[in-house]
């Protein structure tokens, strides 16, 4: 069964709406758990290209990323947990585990499924939420994975037209 319904959370994938690439959020990480996110990665062999400033590099060790100074450029790491689904982690701070994703790929139920098992990997890896806020209004999530009923719920109501 899916987590949730496409026609219930549509309006949640709006990209006019909502901005095309809401902030997902791991609140409260460590260290720990963003070295967990790459474990996690490579355990799903899922294909992944890290980069600074555009110049695409091989992954150094998480703490070199995580203790780069404030005024430097943030580190991404591209990961496409199915080919035509691409998520973009920041490396912005050590304490938030910090990702985009394209409204524009996540239409319809089975894309919506996609979205939803890939934050259910993330949230069951490492037992924590995972949640997802318009684009640029992080603390007010619409929805997210909650580990108490493992599996992805709404946390805000759509509104009706």
């Amino acid at each position: 069964m899916a987590d949730l319904l496409w026609d219930d959370v549509k309006f949640f994938f709006d990209p006019h709406l909502m901005g095309s690439l809401p902030d997902v959020r791991v609140p409260d990480a460590s260290v720990e758990d963003w070295q967990a996110v790459l474990d996690l990665v490579a355990d799903r062999r899922w294909k992944c290209q890290y980069s600074e400033g555009g110049a695409v590099l091989p992954m150094p060790r998480l703490e070199a990323v995580l203790s780069r100074p404030a005024d430097a450029e943030c580190p991404e790491l591209r990961v496409w947990p199915t080919a035509d689904m691409l998520v973009i982690f920041r490396f912005r701070a050590d304490d938030e585990v910090d990702f985009d994703v394209d409204l524009r790929e996540l239409q319809g139920q089975e894309r919506l499924d996609v979205f939803c098992g890939f934050l259910r990997a993330i949230g069951r890896w490492l037992g924590k939420p995972v949640l997802m806020d318009p684009e640029g209004s992080s603390g007010h999530p619409v929805l997210g994975f909650d580990v108490e009923f493992d599996r992805v719920v709404l946390l805000a109501d759509p509104q009706v037209r």
